[in-house]
């Protein structure tokens, strides 16, 4: 079995307040993003530095009604007791929601992509999307392939992010030609494999896709059904 899904409902509570084992605290905001269009429904997550119009990221089985579905990053903004107040909030993006239906989630499951099977995990295993650039993002499989500016070492996603002060996102970058879109943000603590959840609600529908970053403690939550 793989590993089991905290309530991401903390993450989305602003104020909640975590402490890591380095003395520093985290407390949570929302940052809500752009609306992504999900034209097919198709959803892809992956670091759109990397995969982005390379044909690596495959779409997750589980699909949706096409649509318009808000993205929200759930902020925490770390301090360490003792130290000046920074000029710069030291702020990392915990987990990256796109919200399909805005109701109460009671269950979560790992999103798959073709071919993955969760009786191959391991407890505390996990499938996940690669990160080598410190950034994910939410984009409509259809959409793969509308991004050409943003391929290398400038564009559009370069200036997404080059803001000063650096803003961690949501960050939505549109296709003028197509309007398609994609919403990206930073990936936590940077670089690793992280996994994308889907929720559910009580009649079983899907409330929504959630990576996670690995910034709140396991400590600090409770699991909630799978």
């Amino acid at each position: 079995m793989p590993m089991p899904a905290p309530d991401f409902s903390w993450h989305f509570t602003p104020g909640n307040v975590f402490a890591e084992e380095s003395g520093s605290t985290g407390t949570m905001s929302v940052v809500r993003g752009g609306e992504l269009w999900l034209h097919t429904g198709r959803v892809i997550a992956c670091d759109p530095f990397v995969s982005l119009g390379a044909g690596e990221a495959e779409p997750f089985t589980a699909q949706v009604e096409p649509g318009r579905y808000r993205v929200d990053a759930a902020v925490a903004t770390l301090v360490r007791e003792g130290e000046p107040e920074a000029d710069t909030p030291h702020l990392r993006v915990a987990a990256a929601r796109l919200v399909i239906k805005d109701v109460p989630t009671v269950s979560w499951e790992l999103a798959l992509q073709p071919g993955q099977d969760l009786a191959e995990l391991d407890d505390e295993e996990f499938f996940g999307y690669g990160v080598d650039a410190g950034t994910g993002c939410f984009y409509d499989a259809g959409s793969d392939g509308s991004f050409p500016d943003c391929e290398g070492d400038e564009g559009p996603l370069w200036d997404a992010f080059d803001t000063v002060p650096p803003s961690p996102g949501p960050h939505t970058v549109t296709d003028a030609a197509t309007g398609h879109n994609l919403i990206a943000f930073t990936s936590g603590w940077g670089d690793g494999a992280y996994p994308t959840w889907i929720g559910r609600d009580e009649a079983g529908a899907i409330t929504c896709f959630v990576t996670d970053f690995f910034v709140v403690p396991i400590e600090a939550l409770a699991p909630l059904a799978s």
